[in-house]
C-alpha cells in the first residue's frame, strides 16, 4: 500500500485508497503486532514533529465514540486543537484539510470495535460513510489501517464497498488439537534467541496443552507467558539455564494469583479453569 501511494503521489495520481482491518481477541497480539509494523517501516515513513509532515497517525478510539468525539481526537493526534466547539461536518471536514496539510497517508484507529458501540445500524453506517470520504476524498485520500476485536467485523460487514477496500486480516485462536506444533516451535525459537536449554517437561503434549490453555488459547499471551517465564531463568540461572514448566507455573501465579489448585500448570484438571480471572474469588463463599 505504501509503495502504491508513493507511486501514485509521484505520478499526481489521486486514487481511491484501500484499508488494513487487523481483528483478534484480548491477548491476540494486535497490539505488538501494529509496534512491529510501525518499527519496520519507521526509516520509510517521513515524521517531523508535531507541526511537520506526518505520514502515519495513530490513535486509540475514545469513549463514547460517537463521530464528534472521534473526528476531534483525530484533530488533536493530527496536531490542531480546536478552539471553539464545532458540529460533526465542520470537525470532519477539518480532519481532511489536515491529513493534507500534513501530507498524513495512513490513519490508524486502535480499539475501533468501539465505533459500533451501542450505535443504532443508522449510526454505524454514518461512520462507515465518514471512513469511506477519507479513502475516497478527491484532495488527499488517507489509508485507513483499524484494529480491534471482533466486534469490528460488524463495522467492515456494514457497508459493502468498505469491505471491498479493506484487507480483512484476523488473528486466530490456537487450537488445542492442532497448535502443538507451533507452540513447541516457537518456544525453541525464544529459548534459541535467549541462550537457554529447554527442559523435558516443557517438550511434551501435555504441557502444550497446559501453556495454551493457560494463554485462553491466544496467540499473544502464548508469547508474554514463554518471555516471562524465560525472565526468570535469566534471573535465577543467567543465560544456559534451563526453561521448565515450574517457571510457567510461577509466571501464572504472579499474574493471577492463583492457588495450585487453580494453576493450568499444576491441576490435574487444568481445563476447568477460567484463565480469565484474577485472585482466589471466594467473595460468594463469604456472602453465603
Amino acid at each position: 500500500m505504501l509503495e502504491q501511494r508513493r507511486a501514485d503521489l509521484a505520478d499526481g495520481i489521486v486514487a481511491d485508497l484501500r484499508g488494513i482491518a487487523l481483528v483478534g481477541r484480548s491477548g491476540a497480539g494486535k497490539t505488538t503486532a501494529i509496534k512491529e509494523l510501525r518499527r519496520r517501516y519507521q526509516s520509510r515513513l517521513l515524521f517531523e514533529g508535531p507541526d511537520g509532515e506526518s505520514e502515519l497517525v495513530s490513535l486509540k478510539v475514545p469513549s463514547p465514540a460517537t463521530m464528534k468525539v472521534v473526528g476531534t481526537d483525530i484533530l488533536h493526534a493530527l496536531g490542531h486543537k480546536l478552539q471553539q466547539d464545532r458540529s460533526s461536518a465542520v470537525i470532519w471536514n477539518l480532519v481532511k484539510r489536515h491529513c493534507k496539510l500534513r501530507k498524513t497517508l495512513f490513519l490508524h484507529l486502535d480499539e475501533a470495535q468501539d465505533l459500533a458501540q451501542h450505535q443504532t445500524i443508522k449510526e454505524r453506517q454514518a461512520i462507515v460513510n465518514t471512513l469511506k470520504s477519507l479513502m475516497e476524498n478527491s484532495q488527499w485520500p488517507v489509508g485507513l489501517m483499524l484494529t480491534g476485536m471482533p466486534g469490528l467485523k460488524r463495522i467492515i460487514n456494514q457497508d459493502a464497498q468498505l469491505a471491498r477496500r479493506i484487507y480483512p486480516i484476523e488473528i486466530e485462536r490456537l487450537s488445542q488439537y492442532s497448535s502443538h506444533e507451533e507452540v513447541f516451535s516457537l518456544v525453541s525459537v525464544y529459548c534459541d534467541r535467549a541462550r537457554l536449554q529447554m527442559g523435558e517437561d516443557v517438550m511434551s503434549d501435555e504441557f502444550a496443552a497446559r501453556l495454551m490453555h493457560a494463554a485462553d488459547y491466544e496467540f499473544g499471551l502464548l508469547a508474554q507467558f514463554i518471555v516471562e517465564a524465560q525472565t526468570r531463568v535469566l534471573g535465577q540461572d543467567g543465560i544456559n539455564g534451563c526453561l521448565r514448566k515450574e517457571h510457567f507455573a510461577e509466571t501464572y501465579r504472579m499474574r493471577t494469583d492463583a492457588l495450585p489448585a487453580l494453576n493450568p500448570f499444576l491441576a490435574d484438571d487444568f481445563h476447568r479453569i477460567d484463565p480469565r480471572q484474577s485472585f482466589n474469588d471466594d467473595e460468594e463463599d463469604d456472602d453465603a
